[in-house]
Order: C-alpha cells, then sequence, then structure tokens
C-alpha cells in the first residue's frame, strides 16, 4: 500500500514539473514576443500583444500570425503597412539576437517594418529554417554569405531592400531552394554559376538590378517555372532553361541574339515577355499558337521575317505586341478575330495590315541589312556537292601538273646560278618583315599623326573584302592564311592592300588539302580577323592568346555599360573623333568574331555588313558635326580584286587591292 502510495505520489510530482515546464517555457517564448514587439517601436499591427496573450493560441490574420508545434513557436508573420517608413532608434542586431532565442523557427516572414541595417550573420543560427521572407524593408550591404548555411532553407525572400554586391556563390549549397527571390535591390556583378546546380528551383526572381553578362545554363534546372530577368543589364545569350518553364520575363536588358529554336518546343509557357532589347533574326510566329501561351511581348527589338494571314494562334491569348520590328507580310487573321477583350499591338513594322502605322518595305530590309542579318545559307542538295568535288579534284589535278612543270623549269634555271637561294616562302616573308607598314606605323606618315577612325573602319572593310574574294572568288577557296595585322599595307592613298597573306605555294597547299580539312574552316579566318579588329579598335600590338582574351573581355563589359566608358576602351588617337554607335557596331562584330564557340562566330558576309554600317553611321556623325575629317568611304562599296605574290611596296601590285 506505502508502495503504491509512493508510486502515484512520484506521477503526481512528474506531471506537477512538466506542466510547469511547459509555463516557464511558454511564459519565456511570450517574453521574446513582447520584446520583439518593443524593439520594433510598438507597431500598430501588434497592438493586441499583451502579457495576457496566449500567443499559440490566438487566431491567425493576414497581418499576424503565430504558430506552434508541441508549444514551440515554428512560425512567424508579422507584415507591416505597405510603404513602411524606416525606423527610428532600431538596432538590427538586438533584434537579430532576440530572434534566434526561438530556435523552433521554420518559417520567418518580416515584411514592410522599417528593418534597416546589414542583415547580421547570426541569423543562420535559425538553422530550422524553411521559409525567410524580409522583403519590402530598408536592409543594405552584401547578402551574408552565412546565410548559406541554412540547409532547410526552400523559400527565400529578400525583395525590396537595398542590399548591394553580388549573389553568394555559396547559396548553391541550399539544394532544396525552390524560390529564389531578390528584386528591387542594387545586386551586381555577373550571375555565379551555381544558380544551374539549384536542381530544385521553381522560381528565379532577380528583376530590377544591375546584374550584368550571360545567364549561367539553367537547363539543368529541371523544375524550373519562373524566370524573372526584367530590368538588369544581362545579354547578350537567350538564357538556357528547361521545358517545362511556363514564364519568361527579359524585359529591358542587353540581349541581342536571336530567338532559339528550342523556345518553340516550350508546350508550358503561358508568359512571355522579351521586349526592349536588341534580339535580332527571325521571329517565329509558332510563338502564337503554343499550346499554353496567353501573354507574348516582343517589341522593341531588331525581329525579322514574314507573317502570313494563316499563322494560327492559341484561343487563349490574351495580349500580343510586335511593335516596333522588322516584321513583313499581313497580320495573322487570328490576331484580328480573336476574343474582344484581346490586346493586340503591332505598329512601326513593314506590315501590310495597319496603313500609317507602318513603316515601308524597304525600311525594314535595309535596317536588316544595316545591322547584319542576313538571310541564311541554303545547304547544297547531295548533286551540287558531287559536281562542286569534281570541280575542286579537277582544279587540284590541274594545278598539280601546272606546279610540277613549273618545278622542272626552275630546277633547270636554278642548276644554272651558283649564288645561294632562298625559298618562295622566306623570301615572302622576309619581304614582308622588311616593311613596318602596318596599319599603325604607315599612318605616321598621315598629317594628324595616326589613322583616323574613318580611315581604319575603311581599311578594315577593305581586309574583309579581300579574304571574302580569297576564299569565295576562287576554286577552290583559299583558307590557309592566319592573317596578322603585319599582313596590311596601305598605300598613299591608305587603301588597305593584304601582302603575302601567308597564301600557300600550290604544292604546299596541294598537301595542306590532303592532310587535314581544318584549314577550309572559314571561322579560324574570322577570328584571326577579330584579332585585327581588337588591334584597330585598341591601338595595341597583341602577341599572345592571353592578350586577346583579356582586352576582349574588356571591350565585351563596355558593350553593356556607357558611351564614356567604351571610349575609355579604344586608342586615345581617336577616343574623341569617332561616334557611339559606330564604335559599339565595331566592338559588337569584334567581340562575335573572338567567340570561343565556332557556332555564334558571325560569317565573313556577317562582318562585312556591320563594318559597312559602321561606315555609314560614322559617316552621317561626320556630316552631321561639320567634321573636316577625311572619309575615305565612298570607295568601299566597289571591289576589284588584285593578286600579287610581289610584296614590294609599290602602290598598285602590293597584295590584294581593296
Amino acid at each position: 500500500m506505502k508502495y503504491g502510495l509512493s508510486s502515484l505520489s512520484f506521477v503526481l510530482v512528474f506531471i506537477n514539473c512538466h506542466i510547469f515546464a511547459e509555463q516557464l517555457q511558454s511564459s519565456s517564448q511570450a517574453n521574446i514576443l513582447s520584446r520583439i514587439r518593443n524593439l520594433l517601436n510598438y507597431p500598430n499591427v501588434l497592438s493586441n500583444w499583451n502579457n495576457d496573450t496566449d500567443f499559440c493560441n490566438t487566431e491567425p490574420s493576414s497581418s499576424v500570425t503565430v504558430i506552434c508545434y508541441e508549444d514551440n513557436i515554428t512560425q512567424l508573420h508579422i507584415i507591416g503597412s505597405k510603404g513602411a517608413p524606416q525606423l527610428h532608434n532600431f538596432s538590427i542586431d538586438s533584434f537579430v539576437t532576440t530572434l534566434v532565442e526561438l530556435p523552433s523557427l521554420k518559417v520567418l516572414r518580416l515584411v514592410s517594418l522599417g528593418l534597416y541595417g546589414p542583415l547580421p550573420s547570426k541569423l543562420s543560427r535559425l538553422s530550422s529554417l524553411e521559409i525567410l521572407d524580409l522583403s519590402s524593408n530598408f536592409f543594405h550591404s552584401n547578402i551574408p554569405r552565412e546565410i548559406s548555411s541554412l540547409t532547410s532553407l526552400q523559400s527565400l525572400i529578400l525583395d525590396g531592400n537595398k542590399f548591394t554586391g553580388r549573389l553568394p556563390n555559396g547559396l548553391g549549397s541550399l539544394v532544396v531552394l525552390a524560390v529564389l527571390s531578390v528584386k528591387n535591390n542594387s545586386l551586381d556583378g555577373h550571375l555565379p554559376d551555381m544558380l544551374g546546380s539549384l536542381h530544385n528551383l521553381r522560381v528565379l526572381s532577380l528583376s530590377r538590378n544591375n546584374f550584368t553578362g550571360d545567364v549561367p545554363d539553367l537547363s539543368g534546372v529541371e523544375n524550373l517555372q519562373v524566370l524573372d530577368l526584367e530590368d538588369n543589364s544581362l545579354g547578350p545569350k537567350f538564357p538556357q532553361v528547361s521545358s517545362k518553364i511556363q514564364s519568361i520575363v527579359l524585359r529591358n536588358n542587353k540581349f541581342t541574339a536571336g530567338i532559339p529554336e528550342k523556345v518553340q518546343s516550350y508546350h508550358q509557357l503561358e508568359h512571355m515577355d522579351i521586349s526592349s532589347n536588341r534580339f535580332m533574326g527571325p521571329f517565329p510566329p509558332s510563338l502564337l499558337s503554343l499550346p499554353s501561351i496567353t501573354y507574348l511581348n516582343v517589341a522593341g527589338n531588331k525581329l525579322t521575317g514574314m507573317l502570313f494571314d494563316d499563322n494560327q494562334c492559341n484561343a487563349g491569348l490574351d495580349f500580343v505586341d510586335l511593335s516596333t520590328n522588322l516584321l513583313s507580310g499581313r497580320l495573322p487573321s487570328c490576331l484580328l478575330t480573336g476574343p474582344k477583350d484581346r490586346i493586340v499591338r503591332y505598329s512601326n513594322n513593314c506590315l501590310a495590315t495597319g496603313g500609317g502605322t507602318q513603316h515601308p518595305f524597304s525600311f525594314c530590309r535595309n535596317e536588316a541589312l544595316a545591322v547584319g542579318i542576313l538571310p541564311h545559307h541554303h545547304k547544297h542538295i547531295p548533286g551540287s556537292k558531287v559536281v562542286l568535288a569534281l570541280i575542286i579534284c579537277g582544279s587540284i589535278i590541274g594545278g598539280v601538273v601546272l606546279v610540277c612543270a613549273t618545278i622542272i623549269v626552275v630546277r633547270k634555271f636554278l642548276a644554272k646560278i651558283a649564288t645561294p637561294r632562298k625559298t618562295t616562302r622566306s623570301i615572302v616573308e622576309n619581304a614582308a618583315s622588311t616593311y613596318t607598314s602596318k596599319l599603325f606605323t604607315d599612318a605616321n606618315k598621315h598629317a594628324r599623326g595616326r589613322l583616323t577612325w574613318t580611315q581604319r573602319i575603311a581599311a578594315a572593310i577593305g581586309v574583309a573584302r579581300g579574304m571574302q574574294f580569297l576564299h569565295t572568288g576562287n576554286v577552290p577557296g583559299v583558307f590557309s592564311n592566319n592573317i596578322k595585322i603585319t599582313d596590311i599595307l596601305l598605300d598613299q592613298n591608305f587603301v588597305a592592300k593584304i601582302c603575302s597573306y601567308n597564301l600557300p605555294i600550290l604544292d604546299e597547299y596541294v598537301k595542306e588539302q590532303k592532310s587535314t580539312r581544318a584549314n577550309y574552316e572559314e571561322k579560324f579566318v574570322v577570328y584571326d580577323f577579330g584579332v585585327i579588329l581588337l588591334e584597330i579598335i585598341s591601338g595595341k600590338q597583341i602577341n599572345t592568346k592571353n592578350e586577346v582574351r583579356v582586352i576582349q573581355n574588356q571591350l565585351q563589359e563596355s558593350i553593356m555599360s556607357n558611351a564614356m566608358s567604351r571610349k575609355n576602351m579604344v586608342d586615345p588617337a581617336i577616343r574623341n573623333s569617332c561616334s557611339d554607335e559606330s564604335l559599339k557596331t565595331m566592338i559588337e562584330i569584334c567581340c562575335r568574331c573572338l567567340e570561343q564557340d565556332t557556332e555564334d562566330m558571325p560569317s565573313v558576309e556577317d562582318v562585312i555588313w556591320n563594318l559597312q554600317f559602321a561606315a555609314q553611321v560614322e559617316d552621317s556623325w561626320r556630316k552631321d558635326s561639320s567634321s573636316s575629317d577625311a572619309s575615305p568611304i565612298s570607295h568601299l562599296y566597289s571591289f576589284k580584286p588584285n593578286l600579287s605574290r610581289n610584296s614590294n611596296s609599290n602602290n598598285n601590285s602590293n597584295g590584294t587591292s581593296v
């Protein structure tokens, strides 16, 4: 009996202790919440909190919610008034020190409360956090890298603050992160590649910041549904995303490439806004008929192509804006006969529909040519390949016969001569090295002491046309050139001529054709020409590939910057005597020539069109500013090739005259 009473007494004591502990814990948590109210300067949304409030059993509202699990606070939502001013006499350090005394918190939302200061790294002590929303406050400085230690984090929302610096690379360790939103801040720099490793990410919202450069490859983020990059300086390539994407917003950036064909397979895409960029190339009409599309805005680009009456549209398409592009043809009838509340805009194109709101067809054609948007080259049918192969083989055989006959005659002649001789190759190379006739050393003879910007563009066009003739004007074309700036000479009229151009001797050329096909590749020549453009723009002699890459990166960054930044990158001799649009065009085509991926390189024809556009812009600018600079542009629109192996400095026989 005594034993039974003793056991019962023990149980009662245990229960009382447990109840007392819970009361202490509840009292402690209530005390923490009261301190939070005090540190927030008693906001109106917390006016109902007092010493008697049972926080774990209060009714949730749209402004304040406290949720407990087993008497531990796991969720805290405090939403202030929209546009709440910055708090006075507020200590962010004291505030966060108090918050971390709630270690069971899984959801923390502190929105529009006027919080300010750098976000303390000690916030990472809330190791159970799954959702963190600190939007619409006044936090500044860098996002602390310690936030990447919150490995349970599923949503990180920091919108509408004043954060600066770059996104922390450590965010890649947040493997369960589904929402990353940092809209409306002052973050900058390139986007980290780690974004491509966030395989559970569904929403990526980085709009209204100062991010630059290409978007990392996101095609491996298979669950990504929303990509919002509006109002940055990103580009030039269209972002790579998975086919599950539902919303793409790229508005007001610096994208210049074309719309990739893969976009036409985004069957879940509902919202697409790529307006106010410089996208070039054909507009795919199939975007209008994507099965889920409801909003499509491509306004303010350089998209080309023809639309037709019978192009199909999705019946659910509510908004379409095709305005201010280079589209021709007729507006699809499905856009004119759809629901009454559908909004369709298409002004400032060259469509037959729209009357006075459209340009003449010639306007769009000339604009497309000016920016180097050329028709796609059709692939040769197998029959034409056979004919071409026969022509090339015949030319090679004929060349071999001619070379053999020439060698026999030359050997007989040389046998009679006792003096030592040099090979044709070394003669050409030594002759070229005898002259210091680079673009810039020849220019020293000029009265301004250096070539003007106009003359440099003219020389570049001349070289490009010479290359074009060597590749397309001969059968077979000559590709194994390794052109350098030392191979370019100028006559007394500053007309560019290609000297030696490392033109292969016929017998050497035949061997090269048999040994490798790499020398045929036009892209290698385009890269060499890009190096020349780099030297023309910068005024610097470039000797290594590393120097090429460094200067190219600097020029690429200047494209995304302002006119002053671009002019600081060019040769000081012409820095203040060239138009920004002409300079930007030259820098863009130069950087495209130096792309590592040959698929992204322009053709020689593309290069010429862009250089001609730069020349036209510069000429117009000089006329408008009544400049007295020489303008050797009028001769650029006719081309008569004059090939010669003589590398003497005669003005009329000095390589390829252009």
